[in-house]
């Protein structure tokens, strides 16, 4: 059974949307309870999954048990009206990877479709992690309460970010063609990114949106800059329930 963590828009406001948030390598779903609860926070409905299993076996990318695992944590989701639009994935490292590879494929049909997605920490394909716990926390974070959130967290899988990914799950991401909009996000302090393989794929992608978070390692949505990172999660947000239009434009600044 997959197990799930749920965050609700504060009681009496209209949701906004649907997020469903879907972990990386060794992580679980309490590694995304600060995220998870920012989004809530602004009247957004958050769901955070299990990490999805690899499977290396499978060329062309995540299989039908992925596509259950979105449609469970979607459908469980669902208000008395059926699930809130907008309906954005999010997923980090290996979760990222998963999305996007597996919107990629265009005849799946069996997993609804999200209106957008948010990619964030995909790992270059040359990535490895060093093999202390302190080693893999240094290329996680510099957060020092994300630092104490994992360690503390005994379902976390130490070592988990040494284990390479397959070359066609990795290719299947970055040369994907899912025609949905799309936030990527990654740290410039993060040495697992393949800076140019995202720029890329952002370039490749009709809807897509290249975030560079300054100072910030491979655990981006809970570095040190959360704060900024969840906002402008929640900028693009607002932008999606408005056909991507941006609801502030600046016309003068002097920084």
């Amino acid at each position: 059974m997959t197990q799930y963590t749920d965050h609700h828009a504060p009681e009496g406001l209209r949701t906004r949307g649907t997020v469903v948030v879907v972990p990386g390598r060794g992580e679980t779903p309490a590694t995304y309870a600060r995220f998870a609860g920012r989004l809530a926070t602004d009247a957004y409905r958050v769901r955070v999954t299990g990490t999805p299993a690899v499977d290396a076996g499978d060329p062309t990318g995540p299989g039908a048990a992925f596509g259950r695992l979105l449609t469970d944590a979607v459908e469980g989701t669902a208000a008395e009206d059926g699930v809130v639009r907008p309906l954005v994935l999010v997923g980090a490292d290996s979760g990222a990877v998963a999305i996007a590879a597996f919107l990629g494929r265009a005849e799946r049909a069996d997993a609804p479709r999200p209106d957008a997605v948010v990619l964030a920490g995909l790992p270059g394909r040359a990535a490895g992690a060093p093999g202390t716990w302190e080693d893999e926390l240094d290329v996680r974070t510099s957060c020092p309460a994300h630092r104490v959130t994992l360690t503390r967290d005994p379902q976390v899988r130490r070592g988990s970010l040494g284990d390479a990914l397959p070359e066609a799950l990795l290719t299947a991401a970055y040369e994907n063609e899912a025609g949905v909009p799309a936030l990527l996000l990654v740290g410039d302090a993060d040495p697992l990114a393949d800076r140019d393989a995202l720029e890329r794929a952002a370039k490749s992608l009709p809807l897509a949106r290249l975030a560079v978070v300054r100072g910030a390692h491979h655990d981006v949505l809970n570095d040190l800059q959360h704060r900024s990172v969840a906002a402008e999660v929640v900028v693009f947000l607002e932008a999606l329930r408005d056909d991507l239009t941006p609801v502030v434009t600046v016309r003068s600044s002097a920084w």
